[in-house]
């Protein structure tokens, strides 16, 4: 859906002119699905207590991410056949009914059974965020919806562990996973009211099932990359992993039935481009899952303090993607979408330079200031990257495909930051603050990369309009 309306865009109208119920259907799918990610953090430990499996506790998350994965690559084909509310309620059965497999689950392997059915549910709500904003909003409205899903996350990473440990804290853990199924259940009976109508694609596109294979088993090995403690196993399993997006790229360049959408691969598109800066924005938040590990060993805090310094990022992101989707004009947005991985870069190479040994309460501040620096960096870069693959084709079911491959790609730089960033800390091993300062500086290094990416989307973005101008003259 588009509009030539030249107004400047704001929060309230994504809560006015029967738009309300919409954007909370939206943003509750992302809010249930990153709330579920970061849920079992403080929730695992009392649940191994009561029903055991110590030894799979890391499988949690791999079990749940991979799921994850699988079902952001299928998300543009369901909304194509199904329409946007059938492909939503087809996202919540299954995060319904993994959520109440969990609750009552009698052993950690019917636990992970239960997380993996949450993990297919919950990649397909997280794609259909990005997915539906199209159809939802006109387009001068997309930056704003997008800032206001991907809020979302930091939510995820707030709520989450409180959450988790509020219930483990009372003895209720399973009655968490009975909370998130019962917002499920509330949140269905919204959508026939607040998604457009439609009944899909008379012809279902054929599933391309070669890519899913292919991008599954790289992401698997990411997840079992981050498991490894021997460095040379790890970086085995990395460079097997590498190998094997190597041959994803190559078989989609090729296949008639692709993942991400033919423009991708196409020379002169600006879309390999774009998604290459938002899997390298992702990279960015994966510090959030190891600053607690330094908050503790570095500065002493307490478990429950140095969770929330994990936040930090999330905070500098959802509040900055809030002021800067407001940005409309062509110039300052290009310039936010450079800018955005560099800041993302100074604010980690400063937590980077201020890691100390027994640090000091002053230098923890510092710390929190440098990962609300970074975080707001992604924030400045991030809507306007996805409204650029939003508007990346004039065909909409193209452009309906780089939409959803937006929390695919997303999903895969996680994955890959992760196993990376598990790698780093290793080299740095014994010492916590050799690892921290190897993470960190990688981690800075990825967002100058990212400023590259971004110059060279820019370029070929420029380019590719003036092809366009003088082929319309």
């Amino acid at each position: 859906m588009t509009t030539t309306d030249d107004r400047p865009a704001s929060f309230r109208e994504l809560f006015g002119a029967g738009r309300a119920t919409t954007s909370l259907v939206l943003a509750g799918g992302i809010a249930l699905h990153a709330v579920n990610i970061f849920l079992t953090t403080s929730l695992l430990p009392t649940a191994i207590d009561e029903i055991g499996g110590e030894r799979l506790y890391a499988w949690s998350t791999t079990v749940f991410m991979i799921a994850s994965v699988i079902s952001s690559m299928l998300v543009s084909r369901t909304l194509a056949r199904r329409g946007p509310v059938a492909a939503y309620l087809f996202g919540l059965a299954p995060f319904v009914l993994g959520a109440v497999i969990a609750a009552v689950s009698p052993t950690m392997t019917t636990l992970l059974a239960g997380r993996a059915v949450q993990g297919f549910g919950g990649g397909m709500l997280a794609g259909l965020g990005y997915a539906v904003i199209q159809r939802a909003y006109p387009e001068r409205l997309w930056a704003r919806a997008t800032a206001l899903v991907s809020a979302m996350w930091g939510v995820g990473t707030l709520v989450g562990p409180a959450m988790g440990g509020a219930f483990a804290q009372l003895g209720a853990w399973r009655w968490a996973f009975g909370a998130l199924a019962l917002a499920g259940v509330a949140l269905a009976v919204l959508v026939p009211r607040a998604l457009p109508r439609s009944d899909g694609a008379a012809v279902a596109e054929p599933v391309p099932y070669v890519s899913l294979v292919l991008l599954t088993a790289a992401t698997a090995l990411i997840s079992v990359a981050s498991l490894r403690d021997d460095t040379v196993q790890m970086v085995g399993v990395v460079a097997a992993a590498v190998v094997v997006i190597g041959a994803f790229v190559r078989w989609e360049r090729r296949s008639p039935v692709r993942v991400l959408p033919r423009s991708t691969y196409v020379a002169g598109s600006p879309l390999k481009w774009l998604y290459a800066g938002i899997a390298i924005l992702a990279v960015g938040t994966v510090s959030e899952a190891f600053t607690p590990l330094f908050g503790q060993r570095l500065a002493g805090l307490e478990p429950v303090v140095a969770g929330f310094l994990g936040a930090a990022v999330s905070l500098g992101w959802s509040a900055t993607m809030l002021v800067s989707s407001g940005a409309q004009r062509p110039e300052a947005v290009r310039r936010l979408r450079i800018a955005g991985p560099g800041v993302m870069a100074l604010g980690l190479a400063v937590t980077g330079v201020f890691q100390r040994e027994d640090a000091g309460v002053w230098l923890v501040v510092v710390w929190v200031l440098g990962l609300v620096v970074a975080g707001a960096g992604i924030g400045l870069a991030f809507p306007h990257v996805v409204v650029a693959v939003m508007s990346s084709s004039s065909d909409p079911a193209e452009a309906g495909k780089a939409s959803a491959g937006v929390n695919t790609v997303e999903l895969i730089g996680l994955a890959i930051g992760s196993a990376v960033g598990g790698l780093l800390l290793n080299l740095g091993a014994p010492s916590m603050l050799v690892s921290a300062r190897y993470l960190l500086f990688g981690l800075a290094a990825a967002g100058v990369v990212g400023v590259v990416v971004a110059l060279r989307a820019s370029a070929v973005s420029a380019a590719a309009t003036a092809a366009s101008g003088s082929a319309g003259r």
